[in-house]
């Protein structure tokens, strides 16, 4: 008896096909094909060693649009990706090159969003050392001093952030973090004179207005201090109305404050020449409770 799928069975085309070695089809791209000449073929370095830098030609890789990627990766908080993204784009950029330094400090930031503050400071320690006095260095010293104030280390944290308003006056968030290192050593009146450069050059956040009011009234100035302070409750209470709005689609009404949620941060927002925040933090819980103090960390360059 005939098998009744054979009736059914689909015929295949009947054409010649193509050559074995047509190359669209081959699975060994020419690029990494191997002498065995010269290789042993079963080892299993081989593959890791062709494609070694030093095998790889410099032009054919585009540093700027591999850092874009790692740019692109921190705007949506993958930050390990971004470190990998960031540490390919120096191994692959001229050596002590802008290139170079701007993917270390991109590397750095990315490393302090993960809370992982040893890799970010000997990624802004490598970027320094390839130039100290670029336009990424600002950045990299003001970035340092966050990193090692998050690791305890004040002392050396105001030194860098000293370092940083030198090598660009105008930073605004530089002299922010001067001043926050400031009141911290006792040194009330000069905090408040870094404070107001930073909020004359358009830094006008709650965050530096809390601090200028600590460093006056730990100066002694209470009234001062006490007008300072309540503009920094007047800012905070606009940014959370405004975030009630832009989530709800409506003005808050009567007393309508949001209790829980995240403020934007002191560097929350770009900065002065395209340099960007560190993002949300936690803001405050309810009514009357002081939010953190919080030393500011600026966040990739270009981002």
């Amino acid at each position: 008896m005939t098998d009744e799928r054979d009736d059914d069975r689909h015929e295949f085309s009947a054409g010649q096909g193509v050559d074995a070695d047509y190359e669209e089809f081959t699975l060994d791209p020419e690029e990494i094909d191997a002498d065995p000449n010269t290789v042993d073929p079963v080892d299993s370095r081989v593959l890791t060693d062709i494609m070694d830098r030093r095998n790889v030609e410099s032009d054919a890789i585009d540093v700027e649009r591999l850092i874009d990627v790692g740019l692109s990766y921190m705007g949506i908080n993958k930050f390990e990706e971004a470190t990998e993204t960031f540490e390919r784009a120096a191994s692959f950029a001229e050596e002590d090159s802008l290139d170079a330094q701007e993917a270390w400090v991109n590397k750095g930031a990315a490393h302090a969003q993960l809370e992982e503050f040893d890799q970010a400071i000997g990624a802004y320690e490598e970027a320094l050392r390839i130039d100290d006095d670029s336009e990424h260095a600002a950045t990299a010293e003001t970035n340092l001093a966050y990193a090692l104030w998050e690791s305890g280390r004040g002392e050396q944290a105001l030194r860098h952030a000293e370092r940083a308003v030198e090598t660009d006056p105008r930073f605004a968030e530089a002299w922010y973090n001067r001043g926050f290192l400031l009141v911290e050593r006792g040194l009330a009146e000069d905090a408040v004179s870094c404070f107001d450069n930073a909020i004359r050059l358009g830094y006008r956040s709650a965050d530096v207005l809390e601090e200028k009011a600590r460093a006056l009234e730990e100066a002694g100035e209470h009234e001062q201090a006490e007008e300072v302070a309540d503009r920094a409750e007047e800012i905070r209470r606009e940014a959370e109305e405004q975030m009630v709005e832009e989530q709800t689609g409506q003005a808050p009404g009567p007393g309508g404050r949001p209790g829980q949620g995240g403020q934007p941060g002191a560097g929350g927002r770009p900065g002065a020449g395209g340099r960007g925040g560190r993002g949300d933090r936690g803001g405050r819980g309810s009514a009357g409770e002081e939010p953190e103090r919080e030393l500011q960390g600026e966040g990739p360059e270009g981002f």
